[in-house]
């Protein structure tokens, strides 16, 4: 029959005929493991290949940030900063830790909607691994976010740290004592609210604005502009009242 159409319309027939093939194997293992309730060694088999094809799936797509068109097409916007994107492209180690949880929470769901359920349906169109990758894009969202929440808590608690040791134990006190006096520093940044302080200690330190935003999870540039100009001011104010004194 594929002798007889163009090329191209061959390949699409192929391919269809392919993935047709697939979902006919794949419905015959789900009827299988069915009458075992999904449970035994044939499951267990089952899971532990699905587990390692999501877990290198997942990886490729942190790797390239294609995870996140893919979450943005499901309507979950992550809007990952370069920062976020740059640390799962170098870091392996981040790209495991997120595979992992995200696969590991998947895999129950999967089990209960998509076979128990039968959310899954040969007619859908979707192979198991398919259908399996979808449910992935579901959890890993909140594990995202669980992680840049847990980094910004780590990210203040060390800041909160940095401003408060002598000034040779750290780089931010060092260079705020080579900058302004050792003492002086000290006193100043005791007295500002956490956020203040954390943002004038990075500042201090050289980072610029955009990158206070993304360290801290400040709502914008503007905001830490506003930050360090309440700050100037206050100063400002603060040496005009010693002058005339």
């Amino acid at each position: 029959m594929l002798k007889g159409i163009p090329a191209t319309v061959a390949a699409k027939a192929q391919q269809l005929q392919e993935g047709l093939e697939r979902r006919a194997a794949d419905q015959r293992l789900r009827d299988e493991m069915a009458r075992y309730d999904f449970t035994g060694d044939r499951y267990q088999r089952f899971e532990n290949e699905l587990a390692r094809y999501g877990m290198s799936v997942l990886r490729g797509w942190m790797y390239t940030g294609y995870i996140f068109k893919l979450t943005a097409s499901r309507t979950f916007v992550l809007s990952p900063s370069d920062a976020e994107l740059e640390e799962l492209h170098r870091d392996s180690d981040a790209r495991e830790e997120l595979a992992t949880m995200t696969v590991a929470l998947a895999l129950p769901r999967f089990r209960q909607h998509a076979l128990i359920e039968g959310g899954w349906r040969y007619e859908g169109g979707a192979s198991l691994p398919t259908y399996f990758m979808g449910a992935c894009l579901y959890i890993f969202p909140n594990e995202f976010r669980k992680r840049r929440a847990q980094q910004r808590r780590w990210n203040w608690a060390h800041i909160e740290e940095a401003v408060t040791l002598e000034p040779d134990a750290g780089l931010i006190a060092s260079m705020e004592a080579q900058a302004l006096g050792t003492m002086r520093v000290r006193d100043d940044l005791g007295r500002l609210n956490a956020r203040t302080r954390a943002i004038v200690a990075l500042t201090i330190d050289g980072y610029s604005q955009k990158e206070i935003v993304e360290l801290l999870g400040e709502s914008s540039v503007r905001a830490v502009e506003g930050a360090l100009h309440r700050w100037r001011t206050s100063k400002k104010q603060e040496l005009q009242g010693g002058d005339r004194s």
